[in-house]
């Protein structure tokens, strides 16, 4: 048995901020030790100055593998996850090629990654017209739950849900001995559709354009049909990357009259706006997309009333030549954000707006992890857990510059800007992972979170 003493720092968990020590006993938190202890170890770790925080739980990143590895791949992905304080990651159906919607699907995923992984990760399945009957046994492989698309997904292998598939997805998913989590990318596809078709005709191809052809209500009218369905059917909800407050005040009322819902924001949605996209352009789209100020300003509003569950990087990358183009109906609509998504909280929530250090470990740790599944094995330093912690300087200042990008790609939408708060080292069960800005282990370390 090995052990570890992560001596000096200040320990940070959902609750509390206090002087404490880590004791980790093979991978694991053994001991929380208070200062004046004297438990020997094999390794001491100084993090004197420093706090230690439980490491992030992505809960949303494409790392497009199989299949679109030119895109991504999980080495590149979980070395920037690394970077970036992230310890686990939870990676969608969909980018990857084929899409993991069945059995078969999922085992070609797990094997291709297997050998790349850096850091810990579990599984999304996907769910789309005609792959009903493989529910069953995507929840017998492990996944974390499925995900579907109310509007277009973009790709061909991934269509969408109409309001009949819907329910009878929601009835489906329900009606399994154990209710599997049912996540949704929430667009009116009747509105956008009408919408991007009208501006395509009249020649209009610029970014803004094409936030102006998925506008706020687009989201708010999808969020508030699928939860009427889901209301009727009992079905266990999750929505993603939720861009504007009125969406997600609709799915916390629904949470506090009973329902099984939760909700996500990420942070190009909080740090970007209609501004930076009409300077970024094509590099700036997303979707839903970067929204005006005002929704900006309400959404912050959203995330530190506790409106909303977690924050999640929706980390969905592609190569140069898929940006690069004057119209914006042929652009890649997805942005990198796994490496910056703990220091960009760090900087505009903890520092930037008040928001006290646990909270910001229950969203982007704690929270996820239990929705998840994965807790408390991930998400929490508690004895008998995994020791999945990063440490942080909380005043050390940096710019992001394209050499520090991990990902296959040096594309980021905050690219220049200076962020307060850098990842000194990440650890995943026990093992030091990144530090002094390299990579530590071998590829292949990463290991499934939930068999």
């Amino acid at each position: 048995m090995t052990t570890l003493l992560v001596k000096g720092g200040q320990l940070v968990d959902e609750l509390s901020v206090r002087r404490a020590d880590l004791l980790i006993e093979d991978g694991r938190v053994a001991a929380i030790l208070p200062p004046e202890h004297d438990r020997p170890a094999d390794r001491v770790v100084d993090a004197s100055g420093l706090h230690v925080l439980p490491g992030v739980v992505d809960a949303h990143v494409h790392f497009n593998e199989p299949g679109r590895t030119e895109w991504e791949g999980f080495l590149t992905g979980t070395t920037a996850a690394a970077a970036g304080g992230v310890t686990t990651v939870c990676d969608m159906p969909l980018n990857c090629h084929p899409p993991t919607l069945d059995s078969r699907s999922l085992s070609l995923k797990r094997a291709a990654i297997s050998d790349h992984a850096v850091i810990d990760y579990a599984l999304w399945g996907g769910l789309v017209p005609g792959s009903l009957e493989h529910l069953a046994e995507l929840q017998q492989g492990g996944v974390v739950g499925v995900k579907a698309f109310l509007c277009d997904s973009g790709l061909a292998d991934f269509p969408h849900l109409d309001e009949f598939g819907l329910v009878e997805a929601m009835q489906r998913c329900a009606a399994l001995e154990s209710p599997l989590l049912l996540a949704l990318h929430a667009e009116d596809a009747a509105q956008t559709q009408h919408l991007g078709q009208a501006a395509r005709a009249s020649g209009r191809r610029s970014a803004l354009d094409w936030a102006a052809s998925r506008p706020p209500q687009t989201e708010v009218d999808a969020v508030d049909a699928a939860l009427t369905a889901a209301a009727e059917t009992g079905a266990r909800l999750h929505f993603v990357h939720i861009s504007t407050a009125a969406a997600a005040r609709l799915i916390a009322a629904a949470r506090a009259e009973g329902q099984d819902v939760s909700v996500e924001t990420c942070p190009h949605y909080l740090l970007l706006d209609d501004a930076d996209l009409a300077r970024l352009g094509s590099f700036g789209k997303c979707a839903p997309p970067l929204r005006a100020r005002s929704e900006v300003d309400q959404l912050w509003e959203a995330l530190l009333d506790g409106t909303i569950d977690w924050v999640a990087s929706d980390h969905s990358p592609c190569p140069p030549d898929m940006k690069q183009t004057d119209d914006i109906w042929s652009a890649w609509g997805g942005l990198a954000g796994v490496q910056t998504l703990l220091p960009a909280l760090l900087s505009e929530a903890f520092l930037a707006r008040g928001m006290s250090l646990p909270k910001l470990v229950s969203l982007t740790s704690g929270t996820p992890s239990r929705r998840l599944g994965l807790y408390p094995k991930k998400g929490v330093l508690d004895p008998g857990s995994d020791a999945d912690l990063v440490l942080i300087d909380l005043d050390r200042a940096w710019t992001l510059q394209a050499s520090d990008l991990r990902t296959r790609w040096p594309i980021h939408p905050l690219l220049g800007r200076t962020f307060r708060g850098q990842v000194v080292a990440t650890f995943v069960r026990g093992t030091e992972v990144w530090a002094d800005g390299r990579l530590c282990v071998e590829p292949g370390f990463g290991q499934p979170a939930r068999v």
